[in-house]
């Protein structure tokens, strides 16, 4: 149980109080860190901004014990579809059969919304964002920073922590302090509003809009509202009003159906930038976010990014604090993290120019393409595949990273880097499934043995697993029992854990607290164990 803030002296100081900064802080409150959670702003925002959360996140939202109230406030998409002048070229419909997941839709959700949820969770531990506190000065040294905050009461005052990480946006003060070059370019301008709108479209779709040679979108809110994006008239006069009217003309127009806007909550000139950070850390300093990367909306995955690479320092910063391991794990941050951006840049570029395809040769080659995509499945699937794939974060893999073992197993099952959950709703009908997420959602790394009889080494490696890193290390016992009462036996009577995971009598799994897998073998032994966590820079030696 997290402690506030006041009761014992802040490891961290996290600043930026939008959706990275409260995901960082509840990820590290949930595990007895001390922390401060800032924010200039006076208030938290009152304005959407993203709304798209995908599959990968939505599992770390289960993780965290938060999902169900996420899925409360949203609304499941489950299909992109294409209307060009008047008429419905294709709908691609989520297909996620390669890619098993119990979340196999995009949520939107208002980030108003979701930043609602994390606040309550974070109350609950004791921590509340300090509005009005902006970061003046950063002096960084070995053994920590000292930070200047003045308040919006008048008030000056001087901190010292260990460790500060910068949530705190595209203009970044963290970032600019470390001297980190944002790299990159800046791209076209599009205009966002979010509006009331009627019309004969299902709300289980994002609905991509061709007329006058211009490209719009559509996304379903929750209470009849939608997220509306022009990519070519992207001049605003700042009457709600006559916007609404030109959305209402040109979406009528590119649909074929008469379509009611209501009057705006919230407009937007939004100029889209490609642009990141080479490195993530600096001493005691780290970024994430839009501190680390800025890039264009246009597949919904900057706050999807944030948050993993909250989810994904915060086990890490954790250890390091903790004196489970030194401080060289925060390098990995870097190595893994930084790739991912990279990607993140090149898909979203890619998206930016899909959407804003302007001539009239697409206007009469996307009818051919795409009636091709819809009456040729294979071409659909892959399609669907490689759309779904970079979005929904499924396929992301830390394989090649220094933190994860090679795979000299082979057989079934997720190889070292790629995530556990690779599941659906069909195996919680077992009782190993159930029992396996609800260990996942208990903070920490979890080692994970098929004990069985006939190799009753393994059953001894487990017992000293345990007295040796029993302090950050969960170690389960996956049996053939039908049910079981002991928190660290995962009863696997049907055999669905063992399947999915590869796992054979004696076979072993070393899984991340963030749900990815390091390590795995065919046999449990102290020898093999202790090569698995000899790749992490733990306090102790293995």
């Amino acid at each position: 149980m997290a402690v506030t803030k006041g009761t014992r002296t802040p490891q961290v100081l996290v600043a930026g109080a939008g959706p990275v900064g409260l995901a960082l802080a509840y990820e590290l409150a949930r595990r007895g860190i001390p922390l401060r959670l800032i924010d200039a702003k006076d208030a938290p925002a009152t304005t959407s901004r993203a709304v798209a959360t995908h599959p990968r996140t939505l599992e770390a939202y289960d993780q965290m014990g938060l999902v169900e109230e996420m899925l409360k406030r949203g609304r499941e998409i489950r299909a992109f579809t294409l209307f060009q002048d008047g008429r419905r070229l294709a709908r691609l419909d989520a297909d996620y059969s390669t890619m098993p997941t119990r979340f196999p839709f995009t949520l939107a959700i208002e980030q108003t919304a979701t930043e609602e949820v994390f606040r309550d969770a974070l109350a609950d531990l004791g921590v509340v964002p300090e509005w009005g506190t902006s970061l003046e000065r950063i002096a960084r040294d070995d053994d920590g920073v000292t930070v200047g905050l003045s308040h919006t009461d008048g008030r000056d005052e001087t901190v010292r922590v260990p460790w500060l990480v910068g949530c705190d946006g595209g203009h970044s003060t963290v970032r600019r302090s470390l001297e980190l070059p944002l790299i990159g370019e800046a791209n076209q301008t599009w205009l966002l509003a979010d509006a009331p709108m009627t019309s004969e479209l299902p709300p289980n779709s994002i609905y991509w809009v061709r007329t006058d040679g211009g490209t719009l979108m559509a996304v379903p809110l929750a209470d009849d509202r939608w997220r509306l994006l022009d990519t070519a008239e992207t001049d605003y006069d700042g009457d709600p009003g006559h916007l609404a009217a030109r959305f209402e003309r040109k979406l009528s127009q590119g649909l074929g159906h008469q379509v009611r806007i209501g009057t705006p909550s919230w407009v937007s000139v939004f100029t889209a930038q490609q642009r990141m950070v080479p490195n993530m850390r600096v001493g005691r300093c780290l970024v994430a976010g839009d501190a680390a990367h800025v890039h264009s909306p246009a597949s919904g995955q900057g706050m999807n990014t944030g948050i993993q690479e909250a989810v994904n320092l915060a086990w890490k910063l954790a250890m390091v604090i903790e004196g489970h391991a030194r401080a060289e794990l925060l390098d990995s941050y870097t190595s893994e993290r930084v790739p991912v951006g990279e990607a993140l840049l090149e898909s979203t570029k890619k998206a930016t120019q899909m959407i804003e395809l302007r001539s009239r040769f697409t206007d009469l080659a996307l009818p051919v393409i795409f009636g091709v995509v819809s009456r040729v499945a294979p071409i659909r699937k892959r399609m669907q595949r490689e759309m779904l794939g970079g979005m929904s974060g499924l396929l992301l893999s830390y394989a090649d990273r220094t933190l994860t073992a090679p795979d000299g197993h082979g057989g079934s099952g997720p190889r070292p880097g790629a995530r556990l959950t690779e599941v659906t709703d069909s195996d919680l009908t077992g009782t190993g499934w159930p029992a396996l997420l609800a260990a996942l959602r208990r903070p920490g790394w979890l080692l994970l043995a098929a004990v069985s009889p006939g190799v009753p080494a393994v059953a001894e490696t487990v017992r000293r697993a345990r007295a040796a890193y029993g302090s950050w290390l969960s170690v389960l016992s996956v049996t053939e029992a039908k049910s079981a009462t002991d928190p660290e036996v995962i009863p696997d009577g049907d055999g669905r854990v063992s399947d999915r995971l590869g796992l054979s009598p004696g076979g072993w799994l070393l899984v991340r607290p963030d749900a990815y897998l390091l390590a795995r073998g065919p046999a449990l032994s102290p020898a093999a164990l202790s090569d698995a966590l000899g790749r992490l820079p733990l306090a102790r030696p293995v």
